[in-house]
């Protein structure tokens, strides 16, 4: 799925991958094992049992204080999970997953259920501050019942990072990217899209295949007997939600409960090419919404008193940058990925809206402060950006002639301009991927054994995971499955902090494993007030580290 990873986090330390050179194993190595009845192969499954038994009979994770590299304070304690490269040798290369923790503080005769662990997105995201969220407000309850689990997936900061290209090249700008790519240019993504894959398959060598959503379950249930868990209670937003569908899909007598935040399509089906071509009528959906509210607030900003009237005012910001970057450093590209937040989080939009009309009467200084490059976060940048590429590549089949890409995003962008051909462009990797074998999409819901009750919550115009998802995700998990949706609301990520409605019913699943009913609807969250931000929905955004795709 489309990703503007969250920055977050200190710098991220080298940790080598400890695996063979890559002239025993080469990077496009077909899987000659017989398949799996799930997905992946029989051998694959085999080494993931293994793994984990060996993981609960190690005695545990070693927690203890966190490497500084983590930026983490100190009740969050810190271990190293090892797993296999490849589960088809489990005996073969191993890597280290990086795991964050805070125990169960048991206040108010609070009986301790285990551990809750998080995955937040991306996929490419860490989830190492997840612990961190036993201090806020709202999550005294839960933090009481349960140690607060997070960890960075393979791939992911300290977890035998993934690499593509030189970071560096990443941290500068600006950029320009027209509204309407021409033939030309379309070529120039296309020529930097396979130099790209290129540079995954020289830099990542023989690990470059075993990035995928099934290794990223299978390491998941070895944390899980790792942790001395029996079964695995999990909150997953964005990607984590097909990660979770996965699991449960693979391990369904494993599964304890699960919450699965703004639901990505598991349709094996719509894995991942049509996912990624569904979030463009999400994201012009949501655009209209961002430039509705500035509208309403014309008296505030003056960019204009309708959406098509601030439309313009940001086609005028567009255009200027297009001809003199604001700051020397934010074009157009920069311009886009930075309101392409707004269609994600409205509590951004006062920040933004600011933005523009402060350019408009003249001072690019907070565009530029909104929108520059971070040359401080280059490298967090380029590996999430690497494991996002990496995960939805190897995941599934995609089209290898341009010609498709061309025209089903030709006629996409007619009706939803606003992200269509950037997004395109990120995937387009996947067209040239450099690997022979893709894997097979894991048919979720088919799992041999009724699931435990599970917790879907979704907001109604999320552009990132449009509703659409969640509907075909409860369908899928069965007749056990809730849905909880905000209704007339559309940021990513509805779990802890906005909407008080929501915390309730996932406090109450969490807390006695009781659903609120098939079906049940919480009104939307307060829209933000101009010029000053919601201070609560700012600062549980900040400190939840808000979900990914």
């Amino acid at each position: 799925m489309r990703t503007e990873l969250a920055r977050h986090g200190a710098a991220v330390a080298a940790l080598s991958f400890v695996l063979c050179a890559p002239a025993q194993l080469p990077a496009h190595a077909a899987q000659t094992a017989a398949p799996g009845p799930l997905g992946g192969t029989a051998a694959e499954a085999a080494g993931a049992a293994l793994a984990a038994r060996r993981a609960a009979a190690g005695g545990g994770l070693d927690f203890g204080h966190c490497p500084d590299a983590e930026g983490l304070p100190g009740p969050v304690r810190c271990a190293t999970l090892r797993v296999p490269l490849d589960y088809a040798r489990p005996d073969g290369p191993q890597i280290s997953l990086t795991v964050s923790r805070v125990a169960a503080t048991g206040a108010r005769g609070a009986v301790r259920q285990g551990a809750l662990v998080h995955n937040p997105g991306g996929p490419g995201a860490s989830g190492m501050h997840f612990p961190l969220t036993a201090g806020l407000p709202g999550w005294e309850k839960i933090a009481a019942a349960y140690d607060l689990v997070g960890y960075a997936p393979r791939g992911v900061g300290r977890s035998a990072p993934l690499s593509c290209q030189d970071p560096a090249t990443r941290a500068g700008g600006p950029t320009q990217l027209p509204a309407d790519p021409s033939p030309a240019y379309k070529r120039q993504r296309l020529a930097a899209a396979r130099a790209y894959a290129r540079g995954c398959a020289r830099r990542a060598g023989a690990a470059l295949p075993h990035y995928t959503t099934l290794n990223n379950a299978r390491d998941l249930d070895v944390l899980r007997a790792a942790l001395g868990e029996r079964k695995l209670t999990f909150m997953g937003a964005s990607y984590g939600t097909y990660l979770g569908a996965v699991y449960a899909t693979l391990h369904p007598s494993r599964v304890r409960r699960m919450v699965l935040d703004s639901a990505v399509d598991p349709d094996p089906r719509r894995v991942w090419y049509r996912n990624n071509l569904d979030q463009s009528p999400g994201f012009e959906l949501r655009w209209y919404d961002f430039r509705a509210w500035a509208a309403r607030h014309h008296d505030t900003y003056r960019l204009g008193a309708t959406p098509a009237a601030v439309q313009a005012s940001y086609e005028r910001v567009r255009d200027a940058v297009a001809r003199t970057p604001a700051g020397g450093v934010v074009g157009t590209g920069e311009l886009r990925a930075a309101y392409l937040q707004a269609a994600y989080y409205d509590d951004v939009w006062p920040d933004r809206a600011a933005a523009l009309a402060a350019f408009l009467r003249g001072d690019p200084a907070r565009l530029t402060a909104q929108a520059a490059p971070d040359p401080d976060t280059a490298a967090e940048a380029e590996n999430a950006t690497a494991v996002y590429t990496a995960v939805l590549c190897n995941d599934a089949s995609w089209p290898a002639d341009w010609e498709t890409w061309d025209r089903d995003n030709t006629e996409l962008a007619r009706r939803a301009p606003f992200e269509t051909w950037a997004n395109a462009f990120l995937n387009l990797p996947c067209a040239s991927w450099p690997v022979r074998e893709r894997q097979r999409p894991v048919p979720v819901g088919a799992q041999p054994e009724p699931l435990p009750r599970t917790l879907v919550v979704a907001a109604e115009r999320d552009g990132a995971t449009p509703y659409p998802g969640a509907l075909e995700l409860q369908r899928r998990l069965g007749a056990g499955a809730s849905l909880v949706t905000e209704a007339g609301a559309g940021s990513h990520g509805v779990v802890g902090g906005r909407n008080d409605c929501v915390d309730r019913h996932v406090e109450r699943y969490l807390l006695t494993g009781a659903t609120p009913g098939w079906r049940v609807t919480c009104a939307p969250h307060p829209e933000p007030a101009p010029v000053s931000l919601d201070d609560r929905a700012a600062s549980a955004r900040r400190a939840l580290l808000p979900p990914v795709v």
